[in-house]
């Protein structure tokens, strides 16, 4: 909580871009500070891998990975964004650290996507 507003970290998977910025937008609305991916990886920001090799891939989604649980953190909450049943490792890991972090998690499931 920062100051009377909670604070919110969104996980997912990026190739929900749209979802992510509709969850975002009505969040904030309902009083809440988010925290977002930095990166759609998935969906938009595909120029960010151009010209890596594998290590340096590597490197950097571990890295991303990593900054997300940092996110984790600094949130009272996830909010896990689930589109058409979608969880992924990555995402599965996420909710695993919150738990084990004692945060809060609510999922918003949406049956196809936008």
């Amino acid at each position: 909580m920062v100051g009377k507003y909670p604070v919110v970290t969104l996980c997912g998977s990026t190739r929900f871009k749209n979802e992510f910025m509709d969850v975002q937008k009505r969040l904030t609305l309902e009083d809440n500070i988010v925290i977002s991916v930095g990166i759609f990886g998935h969906s938009g920001d595909q120029e960010v891998w151009d010209g890596m090799d594998e290590g340096a891939l590597t490197k950097t989604k571990e890295m991303l990975d990593d900054m997300h649980k940092r996110k984790i953190d600094m949130a009272d909450s996830i909010y896990v964004i689930n589109v058409g049943g979608y969880i992924g490792e990555s995402t599965r890991s996420e909710i695993e650290y919150a738990k084990a972090h004692g945060k809060k998690y609510f999922f918003w499931k949406v049956c196809e996507r936008r």
